[in-house]
């Protein structure tokens, strides 16, 4: 809720917002989901398939329960966002990517990091403006509706508009 917001708000708003569950693929399925894939690139890939990043062109892609991605899925997604290019699964062609990223967990990122359970150069990367908000049954009674809002004015403020 909070992601569609900020994209709805923002400057990229006549874009596309394109969102991902990184927790509910496995590990081939998420790459081939974020980065698309070649036609003949593995059995049952009988045409091309454009990823995520493609789909969200200019916009934003939303990438939600990311402290769930494993370690490797983590240094491709890093190298995407070092590069701003993505190669498809079995493709051999590099791909320019310009989406504004924006990233979720539930999990203790930090915690993660100490423990190697997250890549601390990908940390660094994601965390250019983090909210930390808090559990919806923990909010005493403020619906999310109010929290997106709270959020949304307090990032107005801290960015000077």
């Amino acid at each position: 809720m909070i992601a569609r917001t900020i994209h709805y708000t923002g400057v990229r708003r006549d874009r596309p917002f394109v969102g991902l569950n990184c927790a509910s693929l496995n590990e081939n399925l998420l790459e081939s989901e974020l980065f698309g894939h070649e036609k003949g690139a593995f059995s049952g890939a009988i045409a091309r398939k454009i990823g995520r990043f493609e789909l969200a062109g200019n916009g934003t892609l939303f990438l939600d329960e990311i402290g769930d991605m494993s370690l490797s899925m983590q240094a491709k997604l890093l190298r995407v966002l070092q590069e701003r290019t993505l190669e498809r699964v079995g493709g051999t062609k590099p791909v320019s990517v310009h989406c504004r990223l924006i990233a979720a967990t539930n999990k203790d990122l930090t915690a993660m990091r100490a423990r190697g359970g997250f890549r601390e150069d990908l940390y660094y990367r994601l965390s250019t403006v983090t909210l930390k908000l808090p559990a919806c049954a923990s909010a005493h009674g403020t619906s999310p509706r109010s929290s997106t809002f709270s959020s949304r004015r307090r990032m107005s403020r801290t960015a000077g508009t």
